[in-house]
């Protein structure tokens, strides 16, 4: 696949613009894609909102699986791995996810333990973590990955210490639960004393009391009825509207205090890193919580040793899968790509996927809203290929601890 410099930007971008741009320039619609390009063209998810504990259930995971997955911020695809599958091929659109994946499986391929890659990858504030690539890591990365960790920012410094910081305060969504936090503190709300609950009670109690009441103040509501405001959330003007048609058609407010009293009430907060990154801005400490799976101990071995059974491209999910052979793949991860898709990207896709796909292969993604984008839109000669199991889509989709999208969906080839 053709490599993309980093710092080609969204207008350079063809495979991005293509994604994302389904109306005229100048109209309003048109404006709003071509924003939400620009913001998309740089590091938007340091680590994945989509929870892996799910995926692999829903796939059923197992040995000797051929996977293709859209990479976003790469933990999905490490938490995989735990599972020892053939090959996973990773696709994605953006440069900057792009490295990001292709370092992280080399953290795990070179770093000399467990303890050196959670020292890493958690996100805590380590000094020496720079020291520690360029000893590793650095001298073992492909030229393009080497050359973009090793430029600089908007500040002059090496994208690489950004892991001595905190990664997961940076990219677009980073900055968005920054400003999230900067704007409850304006209504006199420190979101950060959520990680003081201790039981499930105290966090009910806290989202009641503390978090909900901002979704009716009047600078929030009006804050979220604007596609741009939530471009950060990595919420495409597609998926915006989307959303909005659940509430009243005209702010996310009562979408988004739905999904985060999921994120706050519906599971033990030692158990769900996504709400301490959202809260606390960090992942837990051990007395604290739990990692990531990827992170766990456990894990680390066979991730270690399956790192190499990775391949990562810039590309989309439809080129990818054009230039294998039928009946080679037999698991598919989406993620949210197609809230974005016009109906002949979505055919497109969708024949691809049913060439490739072996016999009792799997299908899953997510989408904005609860229902299934794809009945009454890609063709039902390519739909009757496929069951929908949606009772058991519905049960997985209510365990996600991400709590950030509205459905999950298993479609399963028949065969």
């Amino acid at each position: 696949m053709t490599e993309l410099a980093p710092d080609a930007g969204y207008r350079k971008n063809r495979k991005l613009k293509t994604a994302l741009l389904q109306h005229k320039p100048l109209s309003a619609s048109g404006l709003s894609e071509r924003l939400f390009g620009l913001l998309f063209s740089g590091l938007v998810y340091p680590q994945i909102w989509e929870d892996p504990a799910v995926d692999i259930d829903a796939m059923a995971l197992a040995p000797g699986h051929r996977i293709v997955t859209i990479g976003s911020g790469g933990c999905n695809m490490l938490a995989y791995l735990s599972r020892s599958p053939a090959r996973i091929d990773v696709v994605d659109l953006n440069p900057h996810h792009i490295a990001l994946n292709r370092l992280k499986l080399a953290v795990f391929r070179h770093m000399p333990s467990h303890a050196d890659v959670v020292r890493f990858l958690s996100g805590q504030v380590t000094v020496t973590n720079r020291q520690t690539y360029e000893l590793f890591i650095e001298p073992k990365l492909d030229a393009a990955t080497q050359q973009y960790w090793s430029s600089r920012d908007l500040f002059g410094r090496r994208r690489i210490g950004v892991f001595n910081r905190n990664i997961y305060r940076t990219g677009l969504l980073g900055r968005f639960i920054t400003l999230g936090h900067v704007m409850a503190r304006l209504h006199g709300v420190d979101p950060r004393e959520f990680a003081e609950t201790r039981s499930m009670r105290e966090q009910r109690q806290f989202f009641d009391t503390r978090i909900a009441p901002l979704f009716d103040r009047p600078l929030i509501r009006w804050m979220t009825s604007r596609k741009a405001s939530l471009f950060g959330l990595g919420i495409p003007p597609q998926q915006f509207d989307e959303l909005a048609s659940l509430s009243d058609g005209k702010s996310l407010a009562p979408v988004l205090r739905q999904r985060l009293e999921k994120l706050t009430c519906h599971f033990p907060l030692r158990d769900n890193y996504f709400a301490w990154q959202a809260f606390a801005r960090r992942y837990p400490l051990p007395h604290e919580g739990s990692l990531p799976d990827y992170l766990a101990e456990a894990n680390y071995e066979r991730i270690r040793d399956n790192s190499t059974n990775v391949a990562v491209h810039h590309a989309n999910f439809t080129e990818l899968l054009a230039g294998k052979p039928a009946n080679s793949v037999d698991r598919f991860v989406l993620l949210d790509a197609q809230d974005w898709m016009t109906d002949a990207q979505l055919n497109a896709l969708w024949s691809e996927i049913s060439r490739t796909a072996t016999d009792g292969a799997i299908v899953i993604f997510r989408t904005a809203a609860e229902a299934s984008i794809l009945e009454g839109r890609v063709s039902g000669a390519v739909l009757d290929l496929w069951d929908y199991d949606r009772d058991r889509s519905r049960a997985l989709g209510a365990r996600d601890r991400s709590a950030i999208y509205g459905g999950f969906h298993i479609y399963r080839k028949k065969g």
